[in-house]
């Protein structure tokens, strides 16, 4: 990690791309994404959560409120403050932008000589999301790796990535689930944004990490940032990375958690997890799917859609007539070896990303921070390989 004065010294000196923006004059950023073009969506207060939504006026962010998250909780509190981007973030990451809930693929009609396929590519769209955090982007980054990669590039992902305009807000508090710096993915934005904002008082440190960024900034006509509130920003980060009270030891992966494989804690898991998907559905990088056919009435054509899935739905795990992963123990033990094992593997980095959400979003509060360590301490197990893991 860079020390803190060479922290300070690359947001003073990036003089061409920081600027300052008054809280109170947010607005201008909306109304210059919106003349270019862009449908701005940024978070909501809705039904006790905090959610994307379709905006056009700052008045509709969550003004005041924070979150307050811990092992199967999350409440919102106001706090009468004028504090814009106070909460961090609800269940929803940045993954439904691009890797949509439900996609139609391609329809599929009879004819007379037998049938036709067309696809049915999404709508190009340009949307700018306002509020994603830095474990959101580095969700955003693995996604992009599995989705855009050059030999099996996903046209449905790739039409609506390319339409995705993110300004970021750098955190200045932690929750109780989070531990991003352990993941060294937060609090601070690093990469794949095109602006990012950092709340001091009444002010936004605006910094540009994109030419789209830039060009949009250079329209604002803002003031150069100053070497005082980038000192004032990188404490308040720094503060909020020193405040969290979950790490996540990934350093003896992922070797360590494929000799855990007989492991008696998987049963101890097992037993409370309910396999409701919740932590599946709120990860930011998680990407099982399944396929939905959907006939007409008329029987003369049909639709064929991807869906969402889990790992954690006992169907996810039919194959040829055989459940691979017929029991809750099979299907935790897949997701968390999977997850922060095997994707480094796969992809050359973990799955995980320290935001906490699949933390919050348990029902019964199970902890990954707490699993692993438990899960690694000295045993007789034996040792098993990431090629022997296919078949299980």
């Amino acid at each position: 990690m860079l020390e803190r004065d060479e922290r300070i010294r690359i947001m003073a000196t990036a003089s061409e791309t920081c600027a300052v923006l008054p809280s109170a004059d947010l607005q201008w950023l909306l109304d210059a994404l919106s003349a270019k073009g862009y449908r701005v969506v940024g978070p909501i207060v809705r039904e006790g959560s905090v959610v994307w939504e379709t905006i056009s006026s700052v008045s509709e962010l969550p003004i005041g409120w924070r979150d307050q998250q811990e092992p199967g909780r999350y409440r919102l509190e106001q706090t009468g403050s004028q504090e814009i981007f106070g909460v961090v973030h609800g269940p929803q990451s940045l993954k439904p932008f691009i890797f949509a809930p439900r996609e139609p693929l391609f329809q599929i009609k009879r004819s007379k000589d037998g049938f036709t396929t067309s696809p049915t590519l999404p709508q190009s769209e340009k949307v700018a999301v306002i509020g994603a955090r830095a474990c959101d982007l580095a969700g955003l980054v693995i996604q992009d790796r599995i989705f855009l990669n050059d030999t099996y590039r996903d046209p449905y992902y790739a039409t609506r990535r390319d339409g995705l305009f993110v300004v970021a807000v750098n955190c200045t508090r932690s929750l109780q689930t989070c531990f991003c710096a352990s993941m060294e993915t937060g609090p601070r934005a690093k990469r794949g944004f095109d602006l990012a904002l950092t709340e001091v008082d009444d002010r936004l440190l605006v910094e540009a990490g994109s030419e789209a960024g830039r060009d949009l900034l250079s329209n604002l006509s803002l003031s150069t940032g100053s070497e005082q509130l980038s000192a004032e920003a990188v404490t308040r980060i720094d503060a909020c990375a020193g405040g969290q009270v979950r790490r996540l030891d990934h350093s003896r992966l992922p070797q360590a958690l494929y000799d855990a494989h007989e492991h008696p804690r998987w049963d101890e898991v097992a037993g409370r997890c309910l396999a409701c998907t919740n932590c599946t559905m709120v990860c930011p990088t998680c990407f099982c799917h399944t396929v939905e056919e959907t006939l007409d009435l008329s029987r003369q054509q049909t639709a064929h859609a991807r869906l969402w899935d889990s790992c954690f739905a006992q169907e996810h795990g039919y194959i040829h007539g055989k459940n691979i992963r017929p029991t809750i123990k099979d299907r935790y033990r897949m997701w968390l070896t999977h997850k922060l094992a095997s994707w480094i593997d796969q992809f050359g980095t973990s799955g995980c990303v320290g935001c906490g959400r699949c933390i919050t979003w348990c029902p019964v509060g199970i902890d990954l921070t707490e699993e692993l360590p438990a899960l690694l301490t000295p045993g007789t197990q034996p040792s098993i390989t990431s090629q022997q893991l296919e078949g299980t």
